[in-house]
Protein backbone atom coordinates (compact mmCIF):
# COMPACT_ATOMS: atom_id res chain seq x y z
CA UNK A 1 0.00 0.00 0.00
CA UNK A 2 1.32 3.35 -0.57
CA UNK A 3 0.48 7.44 -0.67
CA UNK A 4 1.50 8.81 -4.09
CA UNK A 5 3.70 11.37 -2.07
CA UNK A 6 7.16 10.41 -3.90
CA UNK A 7 10.24 9.80 -1.75
CA UNK A 8 12.93 9.60 -4.38
CA UNK A 9 13.82 9.71 -7.98
CA UNK A 10 15.78 6.71 -9.48
CA UNK A 11 17.58 6.22 -12.61
CA UNK A 12 18.03 2.64 -15.20
CA UNK A 13 21.08 1.83 -15.19
CA UNK A 14 20.30 -1.08 -16.92
CA UNK A 15 17.40 -3.41 -18.65
CA UNK A 16 17.87 -6.82 -19.28
CA UNK A 17 14.85 -9.27 -21.38
CA UNK A 18 14.44 -13.01 -19.20
CA UNK A 19 12.26 -14.65 -21.05
CA UNK A 20 9.01 -12.44 -21.29
CA UNK A 21 9.87 -10.40 -18.55
CA UNK A 22 12.42 -7.43 -18.03
CA UNK A 23 14.97 -6.92 -15.01
CA UNK A 24 15.52 -3.48 -14.59
CA UNK A 25 18.59 -2.15 -12.00
CA UNK A 26 17.97 1.12 -10.54
CA UNK A 27 20.17 3.61 -8.85
CA UNK A 28 18.53 5.75 -6.20
CA UNK A 29 19.30 8.12 -2.67
CA UNK A 30 17.19 5.18 -1.31
CA UNK A 31 18.05 2.02 -2.88
CA UNK A 32 20.73 1.28 0.22
CA UNK A 33 18.02 1.18 2.24
CA UNK A 34 16.17 -1.26 0.82
CA UNK A 35 15.71 -5.14 1.48
CA UNK A 36 15.42 -8.26 -0.74
CA UNK A 37 11.52 -8.92 -0.93
CA UNK A 38 10.35 -5.44 -0.01
CA UNK A 39 7.51 -3.92 -2.08
CA UNK A 40 8.69 -0.80 -3.76
CA UNK A 41 6.40 1.64 -6.51
CA UNK A 42 8.56 2.32 -9.43
CA UNK A 43 6.08 4.62 -11.53
CA UNK A 44 3.46 3.84 -9.60
CA UNK A 45 3.74 -0.13 -10.63
CA UNK A 46 4.51 -2.53 -7.38
CA UNK A 47 7.21 -4.28 -7.59
CA UNK A 48 9.62 -6.35 -5.64
CA UNK A 49 13.24 -5.69 -4.75
CA UNK A 50 15.45 -9.10 -5.97
CA UNK A 51 19.12 -7.68 -5.33
CA UNK A 52 20.25 -4.82 -3.95
CA UNK A 53 24.37 -3.93 -4.39
CA UNK A 54 25.00 -0.56 -2.80
CA UNK A 55 23.25 2.47 -4.62
CA UNK A 56 21.66 0.34 -6.92
CA UNK A 57 18.52 -2.36 -6.73
CA UNK A 58 16.73 -4.54 -8.94
CA UNK A 59 13.22 -5.28 -9.93
CA UNK A 60 11.36 -7.95 -12.38
CA UNK A 61 8.33 -6.82 -14.59
CA UNK A 62 6.57 -9.47 -15.95
CA UNK A 63 4.75 -10.05 -19.18
CA UNK A 64 1.40 -8.44 -17.74
CA UNK A 65 2.91 -5.51 -15.98
CA UNK A 66 5.11 -4.70 -19.34
CA UNK A 67 1.66 -4.26 -21.32
CA UNK A 68 -0.06 -2.49 -18.92
CA UNK A 69 2.00 0.17 -18.11
CA UNK A 70 4.92 2.16 -19.39
CA UNK A 71 7.43 -0.05 -17.91
CA UNK A 72 8.34 -1.85 -21.53
CA UNK A 73 8.99 1.24 -22.83
CA UNK A 74 11.90 2.00 -20.22
CA UNK A 75 15.46 2.46 -21.33
CA UNK A 76 18.65 3.29 -19.71
CA UNK A 77 19.15 6.90 -18.10
CA UNK A 78 15.29 7.24 -17.95
CA UNK A 79 13.84 8.93 -14.85
CA UNK A 80 11.67 6.35 -12.14
CA UNK A 81 10.03 7.93 -9.27
CA UNK A 82 9.90 5.75 -6.37
CA UNK A 83 8.25 5.46 -3.35
CA UNK A 84 7.98 3.10 -0.29
CA UNK A 85 5.54 0.82 1.16
CA UNK A 86 3.20 3.41 3.64
CA UNK A 87 3.60 3.10 7.25
CA UNK A 88 0.65 2.52 8.83
CA UNK A 89 1.19 4.89 12.53
CA UNK A 90 1.95 7.51 9.88
CA UNK A 91 -0.30 10.33 7.78
CA UNK A 92 -1.70 9.41 5.18
CA UNK A 93 -0.25 12.84 2.54
CA UNK A 94 -1.52 11.38 -0.62
CA UNK A 95 -4.36 9.27 -1.47
CA UNK A 96 -4.63 5.45 -0.69
CA UNK A 97 -2.78 3.56 -3.66
CA UNK A 98 -2.64 0.05 -4.28
CA UNK A 99 0.40 -0.02 -6.75
CA UNK A 100 -1.66 -1.75 -8.95
CA UNK A 101 -1.75 0.43 -12.19
CA UNK A 102 -5.12 0.35 -14.30
CA UNK A 103 -3.56 1.59 -17.34
CA UNK A 104 -2.07 3.83 -19.33
CA UNK A 105 -3.03 7.48 -20.02
CA UNK A 106 -1.97 10.07 -23.11
CA UNK A 107 -0.33 13.42 -22.39
CA UNK A 108 -2.82 15.53 -24.57
CA UNK A 109 -1.53 19.09 -23.54
CA UNK A 110 1.30 20.81 -21.12
CA UNK A 111 0.52 24.23 -20.25
CA UNK A 112 3.10 26.35 -18.02
CA UNK A 113 0.80 28.90 -15.30
CA UNK A 114 3.56 31.03 -14.01
CA UNK A 115 5.40 28.87 -11.14
CA UNK A 116 3.00 26.13 -11.94
CA UNK A 117 2.31 23.31 -15.06
CA UNK A 118 -1.28 21.76 -16.38
CA UNK A 119 -1.07 18.79 -17.50
CA UNK A 120 -4.43 16.75 -19.37
CA UNK A 121 -4.43 13.37 -20.07
CA UNK A 122 -6.75 11.30 -21.90
CA UNK A 123 -8.02 7.65 -20.63
CA UNK A 124 -10.05 4.43 -22.02
CA UNK A 125 -13.46 5.78 -21.92
CA UNK A 126 -13.81 2.44 -19.81
CA UNK A 127 -12.57 4.18 -16.61
CA UNK A 128 -14.90 7.27 -16.57
CA UNK A 129 -16.95 6.01 -13.93
CA UNK A 130 -13.85 6.15 -11.71
CA UNK A 131 -12.85 9.70 -12.46
CA UNK A 132 -14.61 12.37 -10.87
CA UNK A 133 -14.15 16.11 -10.41
CA UNK A 134 -11.55 17.08 -7.39
CA UNK A 135 -11.26 13.04 -6.76
CA UNK A 136 -7.81 11.70 -6.72
CA UNK A 137 -5.94 9.96 -9.41
CA UNK A 138 -2.27 8.17 -9.45
CA UNK A 139 -0.40 9.63 -12.43
CA UNK A 140 3.20 7.59 -12.59
CA UNK A 141 2.94 6.95 -8.96
CA UNK A 142 2.45 10.62 -8.28
CA UNK A 143 -1.05 11.17 -6.19
CA UNK A 144 -2.94 13.82 -7.81
CA UNK A 145 -6.39 15.90 -7.40
CA UNK A 146 -8.09 16.03 -11.37
CA UNK A 147 -10.11 19.20 -12.32
CA UNK A 148 -11.67 20.04 -15.68
CA UNK A 149 -12.79 16.30 -15.93
CA UNK A 150 -14.75 14.93 -19.33
CA UNK A 151 -15.36 11.69 -20.41
CA UNK A 152 -12.30 10.24 -21.20
CA UNK A 153 -10.34 13.33 -19.72
CA UNK A 154 -9.03 15.15 -17.36
CA UNK A 155 -6.17 18.11 -16.26
CA UNK A 156 -4.19 18.15 -12.89
CA UNK A 157 -1.90 21.12 -11.54
CA UNK A 158 1.87 20.63 -10.77
CA UNK A 159 3.33 22.75 -8.01
CA UNK A 160 6.91 23.59 -8.46
CA UNK A 161 8.16 20.62 -5.70
CA UNK A 162 6.39 18.01 -7.30
CA UNK A 163 8.04 19.13 -11.11
CA UNK A 164 11.16 19.36 -9.84
CA UNK A 165 11.24 16.33 -7.68
CA UNK A 166 9.39 13.74 -9.84
CA UNK A 167 10.21 12.36 -13.47
CA UNK A 168 6.55 14.88 -14.43
CA UNK A 169 8.96 16.90 -15.85
CA UNK A 170 10.04 14.95 -18.94
CA UNK A 171 6.39 14.53 -19.79
CA UNK A 172 5.13 16.37 -22.68
CA UNK A 173 2.58 15.96 -25.45
CA UNK A 174 1.95 12.27 -26.29
CA UNK A 175 3.81 10.66 -23.40
CA UNK A 176 2.30 7.92 -21.83
CA UNK A 177 1.88 7.43 -17.99
CA UNK A 178 0.96 5.04 -16.00
CA UNK A 179 -2.28 5.47 -14.38
CA UNK A 180 -4.19 4.23 -11.17
CA UNK A 181 -7.69 4.59 -10.21
CA UNK A 182 -9.25 5.38 -6.80
CA UNK A 183 -9.53 1.88 -5.35
CA UNK A 184 -12.69 3.42 -3.43
CA UNK A 185 -14.24 4.10 -6.56
CA UNK A 186 -13.38 0.79 -8.10
CA UNK A 187 -15.68 -0.86 -5.50
CA UNK A 188 -18.48 1.06 -5.77
CA UNK A 189 -18.44 0.75 -9.82
CA UNK A 190 -18.14 -3.19 -9.13
CA UNK A 191 -20.97 -2.65 -6.36
CA UNK A 192 -23.32 -1.04 -9.05
CA UNK A 193 -22.38 -4.02 -11.52
CA UNK A 194 -23.50 -6.16 -9.69
CA UNK A 195 -26.43 -4.65 -8.42
CA UNK A 196 -27.48 -4.01 -11.91
CA UNK A 197 -27.19 -8.03 -13.04
CA UNK A 198 -28.46 -9.82 -9.57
Amino acid sequence: MFTGIIEASGIVKKVAVVGSNKTFWVESPISHELKVDQSISHNGVCLTVESVAGSIHSVTAIDETLNKTNLGTLKEGDLLNLERCMIMNGRLDGHIVQGHVDGTARCIAVSEKEGSWEYEFQFDEKFAPLVIEKGSACINGISLTVFEVKRTSFKVAIIPYTYNHTNIKQVSENSIVNIEFDVIGKYIMRSNELNQHF
